[in-house]
């Protein structure tokens, strides 16, 4: 049995999102040092502030100034902080019903071990010294023994408002492909593309699964497919893919190796971008050392039948 594989792995991407007034307004007064929470027609101030009512689902609008200090209802210790939290230090995370509040507010707590946190604890923000109008401008929350602040009555209105927010998204993980697909990447190194058949609907699947998603049986049966293959659906790329030194336009595939049950995908080169069609024969090119094709190219056979391929679409 060949060796599981497994790799570190990085999913990153800018999350690009506009915001509502009531957001906008939040987090454009965390850029003053206001914090402002929203009231419901039942009187209760929710912080940070929703849009709708989460018990009545009504449209919430008026905002109110809640106090910069507040109690910590519950809490957790962080003693080994991670990329881009709030502190590089061991530090708590909380949650905080600010004075005037109603609900809490999660933040970490600046606090110089657990022994120092307690539920019923006392607080108060801490500001970044440079806001932009994000939740990250309140740098943290640290314990507070004086009196409460009282809030100032902001209005709620501010010059050149936050309407939008940039936030990197990134997951960090280890990924395994499993038995089945290990060995299919092993096949790849050696240029060969290997499928596992069902032993019930006798589809071939590649990549393999290690189990058939329509029979729900275990696929061990080894099938070695291709190396040509058809096109069966196509798209055009038009925006160039950041770190992607392939200049646009170009095709993405899915292309049905001669023998598989199912489609798989590749980028199609060597001929015309608006000359790439449905049943276009295609066979793999490698480049050296590579341990999968570079791309899919036309092989000069006559197209395939559409009978040939339209249940693998």
């Amino acid at each position: 049995m060949p060796e599981v594989l497994k790799a570190p792995l990085v999913v990153e991407f800018p999350f690009t999102r506009s915001l509502g007034p009531v957001q906008s307004t939040f987090l454009t007064g965390l850029r003053e040092r206001v914090v402002l929470g929203v009231r419901t027609g039942d009187g209760r101030t929710l912080v940070p502030p929703v849009e709708y009512d989460p018990v009545t689902a009504e449209e919430l609008t008026e905002l109110v100034e809640v106090a910069p200090t507040g109690t910590v209802t519950t809490w957790a210790w962080n003693h080994a902080p991670r990329r881009d939290q709030p502190l590089d230090t061991p530090f708590a995370w909380v949650l905080v019903r600010l004075d005037g509040a109603d609900t809490a507010l999660l933040h970490a707590l600046d606090a110089p071990g657990p022994d120092a946190v307690r539920t019923g604890m006392r607080v108060r923000v801490r500001w970044a010294p440079e806001r932009t109008g994000a939740i990250t401008d309140i740098a943290c929350f640290e314990p507070y023994d004086g009196e409460a602040d009282r809030p100032g009555g902001h209005p709620g209105e501010f010059a050149n408002p936050v309407t939008g927010i940039v936030a990197a998204a990134r997951l960090d993980y280890t990924y395994s492909p499993g038995r089945a697909q290990s060995a299919y990447i092993e096949a790849l190194a050696d240029r060969r593309n290997v499928g596992e058949r069902c032993p019930s609907c006798r589809k071939v699947y590649v990549p393999p699964r290690g189990a058939c998603p329509t029979c729900g049986v275990a696929t061990t049966e080894r099938v070695e497919v291709g190396p040509h293959g058809t096109v069966t659906t196509f798209c055009i790329v038009n925006i160039k893919a950041k770190n992607l030194d392939i200049e646009v336009p170009y095709v993405y595939a899915h292309i049905a190796l001669d023998g598989a049950g199912l489609a798989l995908h590749g980028r199609i080169a060597g001929i015309p971008y608006d000359q790439v069609r449905m049943g276009l024969r295609v066979e793999p090119v490698w480049t050296e050392g590579a341990r999968y094709p570079d791309h899919y190219r036309p092989t000069g056979e006559p197209d395939a039948d559409y009978d040939t391929y339209r249940e693998l679409l």
